[in-house]
């Protein structure tokens, strides 16, 4: 991480809450989205798309239909 990397977290975060077609639930290191599969893909990658050709970037995504939802 180098120069302001809080901005391009934070564009991210804020793309992914508003969509009210999913659930978002942002930690101190991690943020959990939950939701209809489609949704939840077409929203990260879309998002995703706008800041790598932005920003350089890395993005590390765990996909589960396992996790007990809140």
């Amino acid at each position: 991480l180098s120069g302001n990397f809080k901005e391009p977290i934070n564009r991210f975060i804020g793309m992914l809450n508003d969509n009210r077609n999913i659930e978002v639930e942002t930690g101190a290191m991690s943020t959990v989205v939950c939701g209809e599969y489609e949704a939840v893909a077409d929203l990260l990658f879309s998002s995703m798309k706008d800041l790598l050709d932005e920003y350089p970037s890395v993005f590390t995504i765990k996909i589960s239909n396992a996790c007990a939802v809140k």
